[in-house]
């Protein structure tokens, strides 16, 4: 399967793609507050038919990474569409926050976006639209087996190590994305479980150390980058934990107290602690 290359042209192409993207998106949210929702299903379809047919022309001239890209963007203009036609059905009424409760309308909305996802996967074999079915992936399995709550985030948990697993897994360049989300899923998950005390932060440090341990094993350095991101929030909050009690406005609230060593003494620590996690895997590689 084919990689995307990283350079000049490619970045300027993933830029412009994204842009366009965005600048759809922002149209037709200026246009849902003029049109009715059935004149804003049309310009949703509209938008759709556009970014598919310069994918078709573009893949047709042979260029692959910027044919890619606007199919990238049909998915996401796919399930506007889609949203807006549910919408203007009334089906979509009830639907305060994800998660919710089961619907058929909900999940009905899910499933169509996650076939459009696999579709164009397959069909233009453009590893970037891996992302979009991996997070559409996750909602509609999360949606159709949870009614939100804490149950949420245990299935979260699972479907975050099956891409671990399924990325380890794959050979292909698309396995990065499932990677990715794999470990935002499952960071998102113990963060969410973890985040309180000293003893949250402690465990959060672990899983950090654990993430750089399976970017070295796996040869993904997103999860180096996850983890990283763990520690940069272990030491904000060890930083920031110690307080001191102050009065403003005859009312007593604790504040931070910091020294003004403090926080060089701490990120200095981490950054050394970075650095010697990288060189004792080099000098185990070698």
């Amino acid at each position: 399967m084919r990689k995307p290359v990283w350079k000049t042209s490619s970045f300027l192409v993933y830029t412009g793609g994204l842009t366009i993207l965005f600048a759809s998106l922002a149209a037709l949210g200026y246009l849902s507050g003029h049109y009715g929702n059935g004149a804003l299903t049309a310009w949703a379809l509209l938008v759709l038919v556009v970014l598919s047919a310069i994918a078709e022309s573009l893949r047709r001239r042979g260029r692959w990474v910027a044919a890619g890209m606007f199919a990238f963007a049909s998915v996401i203009a796919w399930g506007f569409f889609v949203g807006a036609a549910w919408d203007w059905f009334g089906w979509l009424k009830n639907w305060n926050s994800p998660f919710g409760g089961w619907s058929v309308a909900h999940l009905s909305l899910e499933f169509l976006i996650l076939v459009a996802a696999v579709n164009d996967r397959r069909r233009w074999g453009f590893p970037f639209i891996t992302l979009l079915t991996a997070v559409v992936g996750w909602f509609f399995v999360t949606d159709f087996v949870s009614n939100g709550g804490e149950w949420t985030y245990v299935v979260t948990l699972f479907i975050g190590l099956a891409y671990l697993v399924g990325g380890s897994i794959s050979g292909q360049p698309s396995a990065f994305w499932l990677h990715l989300v794999g470990g935002v899923l499952i960071g998102a998950t113990l963060l969410h479980w973890w985040h309180s005390s000293d003893t949250d932060w402690a465990l959060v440090s672990a899983a950090s150390l654990v993430y750089v341990g399976i970017a070295y094993v796996t040869r993904r350095s997103s999860w180096a980058v996850l983890g990283t991101l763990g520690f940069f929030g272990a030491t904000v909050h060890y930083l920031f934990s110690v307080r001191s009690t102050a009065t403003f406005g005859g009312v007593r609230v604790g504040v931070p107290s910091i020294t003004g060593w403090s926080p060089s003494v701490a990120f200095a620590c981490l950054g050394f602690w970075l650095v010697l996690l990288g060189l004792a895997a080099r000098r185990r590689a070698e």
